[in-house]
C-alpha cells in the first residue's frame, strides 16, 4: 500500500500507523494488530481485511436526536457538491493509506451528494468513481463492497423494495443498478443490501406477504444484472431486527437464512453480522455468528459494539477484548470469513471532535480484533478446550448414539433403547469453559 496525500494533507503531523509491540507509548501505533504476524495459516490482515466506512468516518458529523453535529470536517467545506466530493475523497483515501488499511466500503450517496433525478445522481457517480479508480490505482487500497442508500430519501419512509407504491420500488431499482455499476467498475468483491426499511411500523395497513415476496423478486433481479455485468462476488445480507422500523423483514441470522433458502437465493447470497443488531435481536453476537457459520452463510463481520445500558444502535468503537474472542472461537472454527471481510462500521463519540480520534478509535478497534484473534487461536490450538466440547457429544459418535445421528433409528427404535437406558445427569461444566477462556485472556 503506497500513501496517498491530495493536494491538501488533511491530518498534518500524522504519519503511517506502525506496529510497534504492547510495551509502546505511543498512542499513535499498534500495539497488537501485526498484519504480518501469522496465526494459523493466514497473516492478521488475512484473517480481518479490515475495511474503512466511508459514512460515519468522512460523513458523519456526531449528530444525535437531541442536538445537531459537533465535528467539523474540512473536506466538507466546499459548495459544490462535485468539488466536496473529491476532497471527501482525498481525505479518506489519505486516512485509509496512513492506517494502512486495505479495504475501504461505501453507500452510494456516501460518495457524492445525492441529485435531483436518477439521471443526474448517475452522472454524479459515474464522475466521483472515475476519481476513486484513480485513488485506488495510486495507493493499492481496493473496495471491500458496495451498497445504495434505500433508506435515508423520505421517498423510502414505506421502503424501498417492500414499498407498497410501485413507482418507488422502481426508483429504488434504478438507485441499486447504479451502485451495482459503481461496486463493479471499482472491482468491489461484495455487494450489500441493507434493509433499514425494509419492515413495518403497523400490520394494520401491511401486506406481509406481499412485501416479503417483492423483497425476494427485487433481490433476484439485482443479483441476475450483476451476474450479467460479469459480477462474481457475494451479495451480502445485513439483518437488523428493529430501528428504524418497528418490524424488519431481516430480524435476525436466522431469520435471514430462512429466507434466503425459501426463495432460492441462498446460493448468491451470504451475511453481514453486526453486533449491536444482534443484541437489538436479543441475540449474542456469537449466536449470530454460529447461526450463519452452520448454515455455510458467515461472510463478513461489522466492528463495532452497541451500549449495553441505551436500547438503539449505538455504532461504538470494538474495545470489548473478551466479546471479540468468543466471536473468534465461532469464526475461527467455521474456517474464517467466506469472501467479505471487516467493515468498521463505527462512529466516534459526540464529544470526541479532533480529528485524530478518528485515528485513537480506529487503532483501537484493530487491536481489541487481535487480542480477540490470539486469544481464540490460543485457546483452539493450546487448551483442552476443543477435547472438551468434543467430549460432550461423545456418547454419539458410536453405538446406537452413531445410529441415531445417521438416520438409522426409527422412533420405536429410539423408544426401546430408552426402555434399556437409566440416563444421569452429565455437568455442563460452563464454569470451566470460561475458565479456560480467561486463562488466556
Amino acid at each position: 500500500m503506497k500513501l496517498t496525500i491530495g493536494a491538501k494533507e488533511y491530518f498534518p503531523g500524522i504519519g503511517e500507523i506502525k506496529y510497534e509491540g504492547r510495551e509502546s507509548q505511543n498512542p499513535l501505533s499498534f500495539k497488537w494488530y501485526d498484519a504480518d504476524r501469522k496465526v494459523g495459516d493466514k497473516t492478521m490482515a488475512e484473517h480481518f481485511r479490515f475495511a474503512v466506512s466511508y459514512w460515519h468516518s468522512f460523513g458523519g458529523l456526531g449528530g444525535d436526536p437531541f442536538g445537531p453535529g459537533t465535528r467539523i470536517l474540512p473536506w466538507l467545506a466546499a459548495a459544490d457538491p462535485e468539488k466536496r466530493a473529491r476532497d471527501k475523497m482525498d481525505a479518506a483515501f489519505e486516512f485509509i493509506t496512513k492506517l494502512g488499511i486495505p479495504f475501504y466500503c461505501f453507500h452510494d450517496y456516501d460518495l457524492v451528494d445525492e441529485a435531483d433525478s436518477l439521471a443526474a445522481s448517475e452522472k454524479r457517480l459515474q464522475a466521483i468513481t472515475d476519481y476513486a479508480l484513480e485513488k485506488q490505482k495510486d495507493s493499492g487500497v481496493k473496495l471491500l463492497w458496495g451498497t445504495a442508500n434505500l433508506f435515508s430519501h423520505p421517498r423510502y419512509m414505506n421502503g424501498a423494495a417492500t414499498n407498497p407504491d410501485f413507482t418507488v420500488v422502481a426508483y429504488a431499482g434504478g438507485q441499486v443498478k447504479h451502485a451495482l455499476d459503481a461496486t463493479i467498475k471499482l472491482g468491489g468483491e461484495n455487494y450489500v443490501f441493507w434493509g433499514g426499511r425494509e419492515g413495518y411500523m403497523s400490520l394494520l395497513n401491511t401486506n406481509m406477504k406481499k412485501e416479503v415476496d417483492h423483497l425476494a423478486r427485487f433481490l433476484g433481479m439485482a443479483r441476475d444484472y450483476a451476474r450479467s455485468q460479469g459480477f462474481r462476488g457475494h451479495f451480502l445480507i445485513e439483518p437488523k431486527p428493529a430501528e428504524p422500523s418497528k418490524h424488519q423483514y431481516d430480524f435476525d441470522a436466522a431469520t435471514v437464512c430462512g429466507f434466503l433458502n425459501e426463495y432460492e437465493l441462498a446460493n448468491d447470497f451470504k451475511l453481514n453480522l453486526e453486533v449491536n443488531h444482534a443484541t437489538l435481536a436479543q441475540h449474542t453476537f456469537q449466536h449470530e455468528l454460529q447461526v450463519a457459520a452452520d448454515h455455510g452463510m458467515l461472510a463478513s463481520i461489522d466492528a463495532n459494539r452497541g451500549d449495553y445500558q441505551n436500547g438503539w444502535d449505538t455504532d461504538q468503537f470494538p474495545t470489548n477484548v473478551y466479546e471479540l474472542a468468543e466471536a473468534f472461537l465461532v469464526i475461527l472454527q467455521a474456517g474464517g470469513l467466506q469472501g467479505g471481510g471487516v467493515n468498521f462500521d463505527a462512529k466516534v463519540r459526540r464529544n470526541s471532535t479532533d480529528l485524530i480520534d478518528m485515528f485513537y478509535a480506529h487503532i483501537g478497534g484493530m487491536d481489541a480484533f487481535a487480542r480477540g484473534l490470539l486469544m481464540a487461536h490460543d485457546v483452539l490450538t493450546k487448551s483442552e478446550y476443543p477435547d472438551l466440547l468434543k467430549a460432550r457429544y461423545a456418547s454419539f459418535d458410536s453405538g446406537e448414539g452413531k445410529k441415531f445421528e445417521d438416520g438409522a433409528l426409527g422412533l420405536e427404535d429410539l423408544a426401546a433403547i430408552g426402555h434399556k437406558s437409566s440416563p444421569k445427569m452429565t455437568s455442563g461444566r460452563q464454569e470451566y469453559f470460561e475458565n479456560l477462556l480467561n486463562q488466556y485472556l
